[in-house]
């Protein structure tokens, strides 16, 4: 494996199942925009941290969405066992500025937009990020993000803390919704088409 200094992306075979590293830490947080990508089939086995192990916080299933320029966004199951909601303020990646975004109803049409106030994930409970509803959004990718890529992402709480994981990068046609508000595509999948990325 080799990691691109420019963009921060590592490439991996995309036979390679998912690896997750979560680690909370007590630093102050650099808010920063989110991230995307394919929701693999299996769940992947946490890579142990100190702080792992003792945090009521981790990231399921995390994928990114493929694409070669442009904006694409990063997706996963939050997971939060602990006895307080958590409140996620922001998201950063070094390859590209992010927000936390999701799909709203206005005028009778469904937009994508900045999700106000962050996301909170309530205590004992999970949030899912999906194709169509809320996302870690990447707004301007530095380079391609090609399938089998792994990326790295830093979430932001509004206590102050940061949790990292990574995900790897997976073609994903679904509805062919785009992430691009000019690129004329759907913002939001069709209802019955396959919401599952390609493996």
């Amino acid at each position: 494996m080799n990691i691109s200094a420019s963009t921060g992306v590592r490439r991996r075979p995309a036979v390679l199942a998912v690896a997750l590293a979560v680690a909370i830490t007590a630093t102050a947080a650099t808010v920063g925009c989110g991230g995307a990508g394919a929701t693999p089939e299996a769940t992947p086995s946490p890579i142990p941290s100190a702080s792992a192990a003792t945090s009521p916080f981790t990231v399921r299933d995390p994928w990114v969405k493929a694409a070669d320029k442009g904006m694409t966004a990063a997706f996963g199951t939050l997971v939060n066992d602990g006895d307080t909601d958590l409140t996620i303020v922001g998201v950063s990646t070094p390859v590209s500025p992010m927000e936390i975004h999701e799909m709203a109803m206005k005028d009778g049409m469904m937009v994508m937009q900045p999700k106000a106030g962050g996301l909170t994930i309530r205590a004992k409970s999970s949030h899912v990020l999906e194709p169509g509803g809320d996302h870690l959004m990447m707004l301007d990718l530095g380079g391609p993000v090609r399938a089998g890529d792994e990326l790295t992402f830093t979430l932001s709480f509004s206590d102050g803390k940061t949790a990292q994981f990574s995900a790897v990068a997976k073609p994903f046609t679904g509805a062919e919704e785009s992430y691009d508000p000019g690129s004329g595509m759907p913002m939001a999948p069709t209802p019955g088409m396959s919401m599952s990325p390609a493996a």
